[in-house]
């Protein structure tokens, strides 16, 4: 209790613990309310089939989606969250930590700062249960010891990475903090394929690192690699049973299909640094980009070559496990449309240097960098609670009960009018005795999107256990391709089950008419938001399987 008492007399330490604490319960708050998304919904499917790993992502995402569910008994988007919000505290200590490890206290906290208040960290790492959730926690973890094992010399103790071996005192000793990190950058990919990234940067690090080449000998290093691969044993056992599938389909995204346009670079990183919020984000990239620029610029400098100043060492560690995100989906997006999370671990990393930076700032100002900080938090706060407003109320809906100055935007025109409350779709099943009874005599359901699948199966819970597939015309299956067989329900009823966005498509009642001997609507379930109907559910009556539906991925 004293040591407690001693750590939390530090202001440093109260705004640490403030951050953590403040940032959970505002995450918690939001998740509690927001409706899943059709990602989460999705991979709450996957805690239904567990597997060893999944056509779209490793396992990891099923356990941390399952997690709520099974500790609580209940289906709901706050309890599918529940791992997501617990990983996600804890990778902001663990990146607390490592800027603890190598630099200092004050330029820790000002790098929690910065994680806690940018919103795609808030919202993509650590309020939605995505695949980033576990990724970023084990890929913290794998940075900070990484930070224990290659950086163990004093902060005080400055050393050239870039000198010639032979004038260079080796101060590196490979130790068993190498296994750890092999299991943990393993733990990495079971989250998602970024984690082969991070693999990379690492030893992209050792190899230019001349105190650090050394490892490559080391015995330490070769068990590091069979834990690696004893690790990430789901992901190859899966994919050899499945003709390596998910890695066809992960690696084809980064096939070019067209021309190259440098605009659509430009837009990419534009929009990258908006869901960092530009406060955050533009000081991100000069923070990352400025090192590697100065030592180009020396390299091809006349004048700067007898006077060179070297990376150091937390410099270049950090810059290799995320350059190669953000530069390489930046330059990826020239040729094709890439989401804007995916480059996003890379600039997580970045926060140390800008955690760093904002050191000298302070310096300078201490007044600024506080108005900077706080700023950008209340900014980004009261937008997110503006949006979680809108999305569960209709605060700009017009029509709506609950709009503001008469509402701004019509339903139609309002994309997250999409999203399914899961609530009222469940009292609709509860409450409808012509669907209580079409569940008893059906033997499955399906949808004609893969990612409405995942809001059905939840609303469903705990009223039936029906299984869910998907008969997507466009053969897109993803994981719904692999949970049944093609014959497992021949001869046998289902319930197809739609939204409103597709009820108009005449080719899907088509072509489902030629899989069964009669569909009929049987209901419409609304879906209301600010007392205006939003979306309608349609529920059908699929008499008969007479044929296999065809199996396809998506690829």
């Amino acid at each position: 209790m004293q040591i407690a008492q001693k750590w939390l007399a530090q202001k440093t330490n109260q705004l640490v613990l403030f951050l953590l604490v403040g940032g959970l319960l505002f995450r918690a708050f939001i998740a509690f309310w927001l409706y899943p998304t059709f990602d989460e919904a999705y991979y709450y499917v996957y805690s239904l089939h567990l597997d060893w790993s999944y056509f779209d992502h490793p396992v990891m995402v099923a356990l941390t989606t399952g997690f709520g569910p099974w500790l609580t008994g209940v289906v709901s988007q706050f309890t599918i969250r529940l791992g997501a919000l617990i990983l996600y505290t804890g990778s902001l200590l663990l990146l607390y930590l490592t800027s603890l490890r190598i630099f200092s206290a004050q330029a820790a906290s000002l790098t929690l700062a910065i994680a806690t208040i940018s919103p795609i960290f808030l919202v993509g790492f650590g309020l939605l249960s995505l695949p980033d959730s576990p990724l970023m926690f084990f890929w913290s973890a794998s940075l900070y010891f990484a930070a224990d094992e290659f950086l163990q010399q004093p902060a005080t103790q400055k050393r050239s990475l870039l000198k010639d071996e032979s004038c260079s005192t080796n101060l590196y000793i490979p130790s068993y903090r190498l296994a750890i990190l092999g299991t943990l950058v393993g733990l990495a990919c079971l989250s998602k394929y970024h984690g082969f990234i991070l693999a990379l940067g690492l030893v992209g690090f050792c190899l230019t690192s001349p105190p650090h080449r050394s490892v490559l000998r080391s015995p330490w290093a070769w068990l590091s690699l069979g834990l690696f691969l004893i690790t990430i044993f789901p992901i190859l056992f899966w994919n050899i049973q499945h003709d390596w599938v998910s890695f066809l389909f992960q690696s084809e995204r980064a096939v070019p299909r067209g021309g190259y346009s440098l605009l659509n670079v430009v837009l990419v990183c534009l929009v990258g640094v908006l869901y960092l919020f530009p406060t955050i984000g533009f000081p991100l990239w000069w923070v990352s980009l400025q090192p590697a620029l100065a030592q180009i610029i020396q390299i091809f400098s006349p004048k700067s070559r007898t006077s060179r100043k070297n990376l150091e060492a937390n410099q270049l560690l950090i810059l290799w496990v995320s350059l190669p995100l953000t530069i390489g989906f930046t330059l990826i997006g020239g040729y094709r449309q890439i989401l804007p999370a995916w480059s996003m671990p890379g600039f997580w990393g970045i926060t140390l240097l800008l955690g760093q930076q904002a050191i000298i700032w302070q310096k300078q100002s201490r007044r600024r960098v506080r108005r900077w900080l706080l700023g950008s938090g209340i900014v980004v706060s009261s937008i997110l609670l503006i949006a979680l407003l809108q999305v569960t109320a209709g605060i700009v809906q017009k029509p709506s009960q609950y709009a503001l100055m008469g509402g701004l935007l019509s339903p139609k025109d309002d994309p997250s009018t999409e999203l399914i409350d899961i609530e009222q779709l469940r009292r609709g099943f509860a409450e409808s005795p012509i669907l209580s009874a079409a569940l008893e005599k059906s033997s499955f359901i399906f949808t004609n999107r893969y990612y409405l699948g995942g809001p059905i199966a939840m609303s469903l819970k705990p009223i039936s256990h029906i299984p869910i597939t998907c008969f997507d015309i466009g053969m897109d299956l993803r994981g719904f391709a692999f949970w049944s067989k093609p014959e497992q329900w021949l001869g046998k009823d289902a319930l197809y089950i739609t939204t409103a966005s597709f009820i108009h498509r005449q080719d899907l009642m088509a072509s489902y008419r030629t899989y069964f001997n009669s569909v009929n609507e049987i209901e419409q379930l609304p879906i209301r938001r600010g007392g205006v109907v939003t979306n309608v559910i349609y529920v059908y009556q699929a008499k008969t399987l007479l044929k296999p539906y065809p199996r396809s991925y998506g690829i």
